[in-house]
């Protein structure tokens, strides 16, 4: 009877010892995010076909949150974290007749989506150096496009839609990363985010968030 009452108490110190332990940061810093998949693949089609006119393009973005750090060992621990993220892609075509410029078009079409993400890494703490990785699950806010289109220098085309509902409203990715955390409290990162499932409500068609995030946080 004594070790079944023993063997909840510990259990409850330990939680109780951790949860003493839980630190909380804000975090910011910016992205560099393209899309993958079979739009991708079709557009790499028509890149080849133009001969360099047109071309795709990251777009950068941002992100700003805050997260919690959970110990669970001398060097490991799990950090929850919720953020708001801007991402997406760009298309753009550029055509000008050799010595005359005048004669010359463009066009680009720009995908902006903003999301809530909310990953969940597990973080080993080598003295400062920190590895991480986890899940990834985000919700669209929303997405808009912006096509411009202009020829012999004036504009012929400006206009922004909003295209949310062409699109998934949930996403699920893994990321991975390093960063190093500072005695002060301070923390530099960088992370790779690879979707996994596709973004585009059509059925017909595959497409992919990816990208490159860098950024600072503060723990408290």
């Amino acid at each position: 009877m004594k070790k079944k009452c023993i063997l909840p108490i510990l259990l409850c110190c330990s939680i109780s010892s951790f949860a003493q332990h839980i630190t909380y940061g804000a975090s910011a810093g910016a992205g560099i995010y393209s899309m993958r998949g079979d739009a991708v693949k079709n557009m790499q089609q028509l890149l080849n076909f133009s001969d360099g006119i047109v071309q795709t393009k990251a777009v950068t973005g941002y992100y700003a949150g805050g997260f919690a750090n959970i110990p669970v060992g001398n060097i490991f621990s799990v950090e929850p974290g919720l953020y708001y993220s801007s991402k997406g892609y760009e298309i753009s075509g550029n055509y000008t007749v050799k010595n005359f410029s005048l004669l010359s078009a463009n066009a680009s079409s720009k995908l902006q989506s903003a999301y809530i993400d909310m990953p969940v890494v597990l973080k080993a703490n080598f003295n400062g150096l920190q590895v991480f990785a986890g899940p990834q699950l985000s919700y669209l806010t929303n997405a808009s496009l912006k096509t411009t289109a202009g020829i012999a220098g004036f504009n012929v085309l400006n206009n922004t839609m909003n295209v949310t509902s062409q699109f998934n409203r949930w996403d699920v990715a893994a990321t991975a990363g390093v960063g190093y955390q500072f005695s002060n409290g301070i923390r530099l990162s960088a992370a790779y985010e690879r979707g996994l499932r596709k973004v585009n409500a059509a059925q017909n068609i595959q497409s992919y968030n990816q990208g490159i995030k860098l950024g600072a946080a503060f723990r408290f």
